[in-house]
């Protein structure tokens, strides 16, 4: 069985609602980061990032990094069209993803993992109070350009969705007021209905 290390809190939210999504048999391992098990060797073996997710296949290979994971579980599950059959569209998409992973996530982690970047307190202090402008202008971006219909590509759920759930889900702890966002305040509802995330959220995951 495909086994999910995740953490609470984290953008590995975004694939096991995938798994739900393309109804994918998985057991979830929890990563304890109050402990900081991802700093430790029996994690850091698996994977030696220390970062979620982590997923181990049935064959048991280990495939990091949440674009890979989403990818991957779409390849697996075909029936499902978690990818858009069209090729400008799926790179549309996936062009989505990049931008949450190389800017909305990046500008969130400043708030928590300043230490990536600097050494000073004052650094953190300087990146943790500019965090709420940075992610609302991630947010009037995502509003105006990331959402084509009621999901990202339209009026069908693909792999993106669970990922900028989980991301958008970080915006009113970083002091964004959702409600600004009408597009990505209906879409958050939209996912809440969604059995994947219901499923995720009865697990104790999410």
């Amino acid at each position: 069985m495909i086994k999910l290390h995740y953490a609470k809190g984290t953008i590995s939210i975004a694939v096991a609602i995938a798994l739900e999504e393309a109804a994918l048999a998985y057991e979830a391992v929890k990563v304890d980061f109050a402990a900081a098990e991802q700093t430790k060797s029996p994690y850091l073996s698996l994977n030696p990032k220390g970062r979620v997710p982590a997923l181990v296949t049935k064959n048991g290979n280990v495939l990091t990094e949440t674009g890979a994971l989403l990818d991957y579980i779409a390849a697996c599950a075909p029936d499902k069209s978690l990818v858009p059959a069209d090729p400008e569209t799926a790179a549309y998409m996936r062009g989505v993803m990049y931008y949450l992973a190389s800017t909305m996530h990046v500008a969130h982690a400043h708030k928590m993992r300043g230490t990536r970047w600097a050494d000073q307190q004052s650094s953190f202090d300087d990146m943790t109070a500019k965090v709420p402008q940075t992610m609302a202008e991630c947010a009037t971006y995502v509003e105006a350009e990331c959402l084509r219909g009621d999901y990202v590509a339209g009026d069908t759920l693909t792999i993106a969705d669970p990922y900028l759930f989980i991301v958008c889900n970080w915006l009113a702890g970083d002091g964004v007021t959702v409600s600004d966002y009408p597009k990505i305040e209906a879409f958050l509802e939209r996912m809440e209905k969604r059995d994947s995330v219901k499923a995720v959220r009865a697990k104790g995951l999410l």
